[in-house]
């Protein structure tokens, strides 16, 4: 039984870096002539491609075709009024399609341009497009209502009972956040009514770095890793800690118990305090954007060796360093794994402890 239980277990990390390598298929640039041996890798564009967010959903590439799952356009021009299409329309040149583009070069790379019959750029259209992470935060929603409604259901029928399937995974960790995130740093009083929100951001930015971790298909995309994401959660905190501040919470930040010469003339202290409001979202927004974004370019970085080494000193060198890449990727990924917990951790007992402050009696 140990004999088969390893090769299970050998055959499921051999599965998910096969597919790891399959989804990360290196980034070529072409050189002036159209030979395919002018072809040349670059690291850094490669490493960017998968991390960045996309229009169109990469699968695979096998030989020059590319696997791509397209996404919705929605573009709102000044000109021409709304425009919704798929990303298909897009080929991963410089294809026009009604005077709208992605472009891959200069400050707009990336970003759709409107262009005129000339094909000259004359601005960026309102866009409202599904990219790749907002596919994956969608579908990360869509998990996470199903879970926790299959939950609730199999909590009510079994009233009474000890817990089961999906309700005996799910019930621990809210119980985790209930008795060692929420009542230490906010109060046995007070956290109930803070704690749907607290529940809804572990479990969100958990599943998203979890999610993360598996190149494929719908799963793989770096939503936790984008700092557009963090930046948004971080200012619901935010929200939430300063709409429920009370009458000391402020007091403390315009009129701290401190000597008067630290607040007049020179509103030393008040200043500092409130700096300290608007910090605090921004340590939270950065330090998950970067330990998982961080997580993921390490990975590409060891994967990319191969091909550097390829390049460098030949196909042999390539396979002589592969070994030592998928091993050492394999390690991030273990590490990135225990990161994802100590990440929804972090920052949701951080937010709990913001709220604890704001509704903090004078002692």
């Amino acid at each position: 039984m140990k004999a088969i239980k390893s090769q299970r277990y050998t055959a499921f990390i051999l599965f998910f870096l096969l597919s790891f390598s399959i989804t990360s298929t290196p980034v070529f640039a072409e050189g002036d002539s159209h030979d395919s041996h002018a072809k040349e890798f670059i690291p850094g564009e490669y490493i960017m491609h998968h991390v960045a967010d996309a229009f169109e959903w990469h699968l695979a590439t096998i030989g020059e075709t590319h696997i791509t799952v397209p996404l919705p356009i929605i573009l709102y021009s000044k000109t021409s009024g709304w425009h919704a299409f798929m990303s298909s329309k897009f080929d991963r040149g410089n294809t026009t399609y009604k005077n709208f583009r992605i472009s891959h070069h200069g400050e707009n790379s990336g970003k759709i341009e409107e262009v005129n019959q000339q094909g000259e750029v004359i601005g960026l259209p309102l866009n409202l497009s599904i990219t790749k992470v907002v596919a994956g935060a969608l579908f990360s929603v869509v998990l996470l209502l199903l879970i926790f409604v299959s939950a609730a259901k199999s909590a009510k029928r079994r009233t009474g009972q000890a817990p089961k399937g999906i309700q005996n995974t799910v019930e621990p960790i809210v119980l985790f956040v209930r008795d060692e995130i929420a009542k230490p740093a906010i109060g046995d009083k007070k956290y109930e009514k803070f704690m749907p929100f607290l529940l809804t951001l572990f479990f969100f930015i958990l599943l998203n770095n979890l999610m993360g971790l598996i190149p494929i298909f719908p799963f793989g995309a770096n939503v936790t890793g984008n700092i557009a994401v963090t930046m948004s959660l971080a200012l619901f905190t935010f929200a939430v800690t300063n709409l429920n501040g009370n009458k000391h919470y402020w007091k403390e930040i315009f009129n701290p118990d401190v000597p008067m010469w630290l607040k007049f003339p020179l509103p030393l202290m008040p200043i500092i305090e409130l700096s300290g409001v608007i910090t605090k979202p921004f340590v939270l927004m950065v330090r998950l954007f970067a330990n998982m974004m961080a997580g993921h370019m390490i990975v590409t970085v060891f994967i990319s060796l191969i091909f550097i080494f390829g390049k460098l000193m030949g196909p042999a060198a390539g396979l002589a360093i592969s070994p030592v890449s998928i091993v050492f990727s394999l390690f991030i990924l273990m590490l990135d794994l225990l990161v994802s917990f100590i990440q929804a951790y972090v920052f949701t007992l951080l937010s709990a402890l913001y709220f604890g402050m704001a509704k903090a009696e004078h002692h």
